[in-house]
Parts: C-alpha cells; structure tokens; sequence
C-alpha cells in the first residue's frame, strides 16, 4: 500500500477536468423539451376541465380550447422565430430566461374563478378565448416557444447531430402524448384540480432548471461556435414551400377538431374520447418525424385509401366499430401530411420559419373547424370535405391531376354534379331504402380501394361518395337542423310520418306523436314518450314526488329543456320553471310545429336561458321538486353532479322537497356518484331502472335510469318502501366528486363491471 505522503502528493498533482457541455446537450435538451411538451398537454386537459362546468359540459369547449391553443403555439413559434434570427444568441437566451423568471413570479399557479362570470347567449366562444388568454395565457406561451427555440440551441452545441436537430420535435411530441395519457389515467383520478395545478407549478420550475442548463450548455461551448449559430447563413425558401407547409399543417390539424367534434356527437359521447384523437394526432408527428420510417409510411399511404372505402360504406350504419375507422383514418392521414413536411424541412438555420409555418396553418385549420364552420354549416359538414382534403395530400395527387388534362376534368366535374343533383332529388321526393344507398357508395368504395396509385381519381370517387351521403343526411326525413355551440340539433320524421324526434348527434332526445293510426292530426294534450312514459320510472318518480306533496307540486324547477316532453307532466295550477342553456333547443321546443309538448301543456311556463347551475342558484325563492335533466349526447356535465351542485340544490329545496336526476347513459353508471354528493349533504339516495326495450321507432318507449335525492324517506313517498327502488352502493375508497376533483373512470368502470 502507497504510503499517505506519496498520495497526498500525487492527489495534488492532478488539475480538474473541465466539462465539455456538449457531452451532456443530448439528455439534458432531451429531457427539457420532454418535460416542456409534457407540461405544454398536461395544462390543456386540466384548464378546460376547470372551465367546462361554466358551459354546461359541451364538447364544443374542447374545440375551442384546441384552437386557443393553437394560437398560443403560434404566438409562442413566432416569439422563437424573432429571438433566434434576429437576436445574438446569448441576448435570445437571458430574454427566454427572464420569461421563464416571469411566469414563475406572477403566472403561476393556474386557476379559474367564479368572478367571470357566465358567457352571454351568443358570446361562448369570444367569452371562452379571453378566459383562457387571462388565466393561462402566459404560462402557456413561455411554454410554447420551447420547441423551435431548444432545437436551434441544440444546432449551437457543435454535436456530430446538431445539423439536423429535427429529432427533438420527436421527443417533444413523445412527452406531449405522455401527457395525454397520463391526464385521465393518473393525474385526474389523484388530484384535485388545485393540486394538479401546483404539480404543474412545481414542473414548471424544473423547466426552468432545464433552460437555464440548457443554456449553460450552449454558451459554454467555443466561441466558434457561437459565431455559427448566431450568424448562420440563410437558406432560400420559395413561397411555394411555405404555402406548402402551411397547407400541410392546416389539414391534420383541422381534421382534428372535425374528427373530435364527430365522433363525441355522431358516434360516442364517452368523454374520454376527446382526447384521443388529440393523442393521435400527437403521435403521427412522433412516427413521420423518424428518419427510419420509411416502411411505415409507405404502408400508411397503402391503408389509407382502403380505410378511408370502409369508412364510406359505413357512414350511415350507427355502429360503434366505426369508431376505430374514424380514428384510424385521421392518424393516418395526419401521419402521411407530417411525413411530408419531414421531407421537406429545411436546414436547421431556417427551422424556426419551418415551425413558423406549420403552427400557422394549423391555427387556421382549427379555426375553421371551429369559427367557421359552425356559422357557415348547419351540420358537421365540414369533417366530410376534411377528408377530401386529406386524400388530397397523398403524395402524386397534383401531378396525377395534371395528367387528366383539363378538358376530362371538367368533364368529370360535371358528370359528378349530375350525379349528385339526381341523388339531391331523389331523397327530397323519396324514401331512398338503404340498400339503394349502400350499392351506391359500395361502387364508390371499390373505385377508391382501386385508385391507391391514382390519387386523383381516389379523391374524385370519395368526394362524390361523402356528397351523396350529406345529400342522403339532409332529404326527406330532416324536418329542422340548426347548430348552435352546444352542436347540431336535427329534428327527423318517421318513415310512417306519424312521429317527430329530436336528434342530438345519434342521441334521441325526445320524441313526439303527430299523427294517429289512421293519420289525421292528433289533438289535445300530447302523450310523453321515450324516458318520459307514463309508465317508466321517471313518470312514476314524479307522480310520488306529487302524491308525497299532497297531490300539487307548487313550484318546480327542470334543468335541460330538451324537447319539452317534461311539460305534460304538469298538472293545473302547478308552477315549473325551464332552465335550459342552449338557445337553439328553447326556440325549438317553443314552436309547436315542431313540438306541442310545451306550448299545448305549459304554454305559460318559464324559460331561462343559461347554465342550469348558475341561473338556479339565481333564482328566486325555493322550490318542491328540482329536476335535473341537463345530460346531452351522453356526456356528463359533471358540475352538476358535485357535493357543492347538491348543496345548491339542497338550499332551493323547500323542506319537503326532491331532486330527480335522470342519470340515464349508455357509458357510466351514475347512482353512486349521486348518492355520494347526496350523502355529503345530508341526503340520501333511491334509484330504479326501467326493465324494458328501447323501442324508440314504434311503441316510443325508453328505459330511462333514474335517481331520487331527499332529506329523509318520508319525503321519499312511495318510493321509500318499494323494492324497486334501492340505495345505489358507492364502491370502497370511492371519493365524492367536488368542484375541485371528479374522476369519470370510475363511472366508466362500473359500466364494464359485471353485476
């Protein structure tokens, strides 16, 4: 062994190593864009969620979120594109940090608060984007621009990879759909919306450990170095190109909110699902911005037309395998428009333009699927012609095009303008049978799975297939649609024209007999139908209600409109009031053309428009029986169903007053949910199902769930003593949604559990 005097002296012999910053630049850029894009995901979820109650739980607020944030991403692009082309890089970095320093000292933590207020009647939109500005503006933003500005630090560094940083956006989008999946999974079902806000906070402050080091890195290298990322030289980009990427940014992400909007109304209301598409959506950027991917796409481009036939085939069927189409057509086309802007990304000194670009047409992608469309369409017409736009991205489309020459595309032109004139008239004048249909869009479907090398054909054969299906949807049997918001409401005719129905999405939300049996028009006070039977579970909840009450509900309150069928269950000299927050739905229930229900039973009868919650809890004096009935397209407006919505519910309730809730949904099973909040304010809980058939198209009959909330089981009635009628059973550790946590897995959950 050497003795001590010896190391002693060879110990002080040593000099230290300095640290070569570019050593460490890949996991540390790599972990800070990581975490920047998973902060940048998981605030969307988190801040729409605490706005959602205040309209009523639409989906429509998802929308416009996504195209806030658009913006957002856009301001934040621009912001990188000004500091890194026109700044010294050491003064681009000190300004980014001070951001940072900034949102730290008075961005943070994010919240939402009762002091907006309620939107006006036609002002959602406008009302929902200063909120989100206001609230999370900041802290979004400084977030935003840390993409396209890490990925031209990481160029700086002087690494064998740095001249093509592109790969970062992988990791970047990777930890945005992390962020994605772990929302709904973990972070929603562990914390309240206030602790996830101070999580995002303290991620927050380990993002700007990470710049700060990212910096280090960056500045600690040559000076060489330096030179070349501040002063690099500037590569030509010709306006086609920029057009180019903007058209390429614009189709995936306005097919995002169409697909979105599409599938939560027309297909499955889950509400899981408006994320998915998001998810995708984030995952075709992590496939198409691979430098190996070329078999993947190739195979993607292959797939897509055959999708996008079976797609055709099935649009009229309401089938929940569609599902799966509708979604796996949208990755793939987003996967296929994002492996073209990676081919065409120019050299990493113009990246910031790249980004620049793209973020731009994705800002006027969702602004059209959700400005836009909704004041032009009066139906989600705007999701078929995305398509149509997608197939017109596949690569060769143009020169394909081209080949015909323009006198055999005029031609064709008119040929297909014929032929959807024909299919126009024909579904005005006649009841088109499927079958008749289903040939039609099957030829269709086979040209397009035949047309993988023709690209413009493809489009031709599928623009037609997607005309005649819109021309089908709006024929003889729509009697009325109007999209507001909330989303378009159609009201339909039987095929025996005897019936009218409302139709929100592919949810019947009411339905009423015009005609008899031998078609003469029927008279006097119309008859409920679907959930509201006379001889279902909520008409037998509400005539306990009354018998409990003496035979008289004095006052009532009814959250959710609908199509009014609720008003014949008043009876003479009882006063209901109607709140109702879509404005489209009052004017449809109040025209007796459409619907008698409310004119014919309550034509006197209060309506006021606005979320439910708050114009309740604005209301004057209290009220016998309070209906809840607010549930759209078998979405949860969960800010109905917390301990503090119960405790409102509680202090209107005259002392021997009721709540119904009509917790009816093809998704969740809601009774504990209510019990819970029911059971944190002292009440307690009856629920019953309906054990019928829905037969919404002949005997218009419905089962409907239904939960009854009390004070004590006298006020119950009848309902107390009948077995029919049991205490839902919460299940353990379960927790009591509040305003300030809900988890809907568990309501999902106990759905798929067997009983």
């Amino acid at each position: 062994m050497p003795p001590l005097k010896s190391l002693l002296e060879r110990s002080a012999s040593l000099r230290p190593v300095a640290l070569n910053p570019a050593s460490v630049a890949l996991p540390v850029f790599t972990a800070t864009i990581g975490l920047s894009a998973f902060l940048l995901f998981a605030v969307q979820p988190m801040f729409t969620k605490m706005v959602v109650p205040t309209l009523g739980g639409t989906p429509a607020v998802w929308s416009v979120a996504i195209v806030f944030f658009q913006a957002m991403l856009l301001a934040g692009y621009a912001y990188a594109h000004l500091l890194i082309r026109h700044l010294a890089l050491q003064t681009a970095i000190l300004i980014h940090l001070c951001l940072a320093a900034l949102v730290l000292g008075i961005g943070l933590p994010i919240a939402f608060d009762a002091s907006w207020g309620r939107p006006s009647d036609s002002g959602q939109a406008l009302w929902l984007i200063s909120v989100f500005t206001a609230c999370v503006g900041l802290p979004f933003f400084a977030v935003s621009a840390n993409g396209p500005l890490l990925q031209a630090w990481y160029a700086a560094t002087g690494r064998p990879d740095a001249h093509d940083p592109y790969f970062l956006y992988r990791a970047s989008n990777l930890g945005s759909f992390l962020a994605l999946l772990a929302y709904p999974f973990f972070f929603e079902p562990s914390f309240t919306l206030r602790g996830q806000s101070a999580a995002w906070s303290i991620g927050f402050g380990l993002l700007a450990a990470g710049l700060v080091a990212c910096g280090w890195i960056v500045l600690g290298g040559n000076q060489a170095q330096k030179a070349k990322a501040e002063v690099a030289a500037s590569h030509a980009t010709t306006t086609p190109d920029k057009l180019t990427w903007m058209a390429l940014g614009f189709v995936p992400s306005a097919l995002l909110v169409a697909v979105t909007s599409h599938i939560t109304t027309d297909v499955a209301s889950v509400p899981l699902l408006w994320i998915v598409p998001l998810a995708l959506y984030l995952l075709s950027f992590v496939v198409a911005f691979d430098a190996q991917k070329g078999r993947l796409v190739s195979a993607l481009i292959a797939a897509q037309p055959l999708i996008a036939a079976m797609l055709l085939l099935g649009w009229l069927v309401h089938s929940y395998w569609l599902l799966a189409l509708h979604l796996a057509f949208f990755f793939v086309s987003a996967t296929v428009c994002h492996a073209r802007l990676y081919d065409m990304r120019p050299p990493a000194h113009n990246l910031s333009a790249f980004y620049l670009c793209l973020s731009f047409g994705g800002v006027l992608g969702g602004g059209f699927t959700t400005l836009l469309a909704p004041a032009v369409f009066n139906t989600v017409m705007e999701y078929p012609l995305l398509i149509a736009a997608a197939l017109c991205c596949r690569p060769g489309f143009v020169e394909d095009a081209r080949s015909y020459g323009p006198g055999k595309l005029a031609l064709f032109a008119a040929l297909a303008a014929g032929a959807l004139a024909v299919a126009y008239a024909t579904s005005v004048f006649v009841h088109v049978p499927v079958w008749a249909v289903l040939v039609c869009l099957g030829a269709l479907a086979a040209v397009i799975g035949m047309s993988r090398e023709r690209p413009a054909r493809l489009v031709a054969a599928a623009t037609l297939g997607l005309g005649i299906i819109l021309l089908i949807q709006g024929g003889r049997d729509v009697i009325e649609r109007a999209r507001s918001f909330f989303g378009v409401h159609t009201v339909t005719l039987s095929p025996d024209g005897r019936v009218h129905k409302l139709v929100h999405g592919n949810t019947v939300h009411g339905v009423e007999r015009f005609l008899d049996d031998a078609n003469q028009p029927l008279s006097g006070r119309p008859e409920p139908a679907a959930y509201f039977q006379p001889n279902g579970v909520y008409a037998h909840a509400i005539g306990a209600m009354r018998a409990a009450q003496g035979g008289k509900i004095n006052r009532a309150a009814v959250i959710g409109l609908g199509m009014g069928a609720l008003a014949c269950h008043t009876r003479p000299g009882e006063d209901w009031t109607f709140f109702e927050i879509d404005p489209v739905v009052i004017r449809i229930a109040r025209d007796p053309q459409l619907f008698r229900s409310l004119s014919v039973c309550a034509p006197d009868a209060r309506i006021v428009s606005g979320d439910g919650r708050l114009t309740l809890a604005e209301a004057n004096g209290t009220f016998d029986l309070i209906v809840i009935d607010a549930f759209s397209s078998d979405s949860v407006p969960v800010h109905l169903l917390t301990r503090e919505a119960l405790a409102l519910y509680a202090a209107k309730l005259n002392p021997h007053g009721a709540i119904i809730f009509n917790i009816s949904n093809r998704y969740m099973v809601l009774g504990p949910t209510v019990a819970m909040s029911a059971a944190a304010n002292g009440l307690i809980t009856r629920e019953a199902a309906d054990r019928i058939k829905d037969d919404r198209e002949t005997a218009l009959v419905a089962a409907a769930q239904i939960a009854v909330v009390a004070r004590t089981p006298d006020q119950l009635g009848a309902l107390a003593a009948s077995p029919d009628w049991r205490a839902p059973v919460p299940a353990a550790g379960e927790t009591t949604w509040t305003d300030d946590y809900s988890n809907i897995l568990t309501p999902l959950m106990r759905k798929l559990r067997p009983r």
